[in-house]
């Protein structure tokens, strides 16, 4: 079980303050509100002070932050047009999203936070700047703030931009080879509190066109748990470490009610694998509709034998073989 776009989260806008605020009366029901304070799909960006203080004011749950800062961004974009430059690939991306970018939206989120008491969590850190936010000096149950890096984040570095250009281009951007060494050691000291996923299953046409009309986001949902599997086998993180980060802390973070661990009377939500069997991954395999992965030829040191939701058998070798839906998660809030 993974954090981030798998749990219900209500999405916030500028013109959608009341509706959203309407959740209060839905404590149990919904893992809380989404906010994008840097440039996303639609209208969700939300960017007007007034809407950021009123919601942090009242809202009752977590509230989930996508933290950038556009201006930066802009202005960033706006300098190398100035001086002439052809932003004409994606290794651009994190020049144009640096670390600034994200810096600068943590902090002033943390400060909105702090002054109102708002349960807090920042998503996908990318960012070796960021981490000077964020203690591991606190059980993350008692946590008002959290934060969590993403599988790609810890993957891929601004070096791959020249072998899988706009295929690796996301938001937050992948950025140079120290930011990956630091949120690994981020994640395993605890100031990182959640191992995420994401998933941006955009086309592979949307994907081939010119670096800044290009959509960002990757396809990752299939292969989050091999990617981690690999990293245990580099001896970057043990099998314990990866199930805490993996499993139990979103339970724990996101309050969610019988799930994130093996026990009786719990959701029967478990994945079987082989650490002795290779996995190359394939068009053939792929199970994305959108056709493509940037995995595409590599070959994983580890395999998913099997997978349960709610105690059924949903995957196995490689097949889908049930059908079965799966069930909206409750949350279990304290007060």
């Amino acid at each position: 079980m993974f954090s981030g776009e798998l749990f219900v989260f209500l999405g916030v806008s500028n013109e959608n303050t009341e509706k959203a605020l309407e959740i209060n009366k839905h404590k149990n029901e919904v893992c809380g509100l989404k906010i994008f304070l840097g440039s996303s799909t639609g209208n969700m960006l939300v960017d007007n002070i007034i809407t950021l203080e009123r919601i942090f004011a009242n809202c009752e749950v977590l509230i989930a932050t996508h933290c950038e800062k556009e201006s930066i961004a802009k202005e960033n974009l706006e300098k190398l047009k100035s001086q002439g430059v052809d932003i004409n690939h994606a290794s651009f991306h994190p020049i144009i999203r640096d670390a600034e970018v994200c810096y600068e939206s943590s902090l002033g989120t943390i400060q909105l936070a702090k002054k109102h008491n708002t349960r807090l969590h920042i998503l996908h850190i990318s960012t070796e700047k960021e981490l000077t936010l964020f203690t591991n000096l606190f059980p993350l149950q008692d946590k008002r703030i959290t934060a969590e890096v993403c599988v790609h984040h810890l993957y891929f570095t601004a070096d791959d931009y020249n072998q899988y250009g706009n295929l690796i281009k996301c938001n937050p951007a992948i950025k140079a080879p120290e930011n990956r060494e630091a949120l690994w050691k981020a994640l395993l000291d605890d100031r990182l509190d959640i191992l995420a996923t994401d998933h941006a299953p955009h086309t592979w046409d949307e994907k081939q066109k010119p670096y800044l009309e290009a959509p960002a986001g990757v396809p990752l949902v299939q292969h989050s748990l091999l990617m981690l599997l690999e990293a245990h086998k580099q001896g970057r993180i043990s099998l314990q470490k990866l199930v805490e980060k993996a499993c139990h802390a979103p339970a724990i973070c996101f309050q969610i009610q019988n799930r994130g661990y093996i026990r009786e009377g719990y959701f029967a939500d478990c994945v079987l694998v082989d650490l002795q069997k290779e996995t190359t991954i394939s068009k053939q395999n792929l199970l994305y509709k959108c056709g493509w992965s940037p995995f595409e030829g590599h070959t994983f040191p580890a395999s998913i034998e099997a997978t349960f939701v709610n105690g059924n058998l949903i995957f196995e070798k490689g097949v889908q073989v049930n059908d079965e839906k799966g069930m909206r998660l409750s949350f279990q809030r304290n007060g």
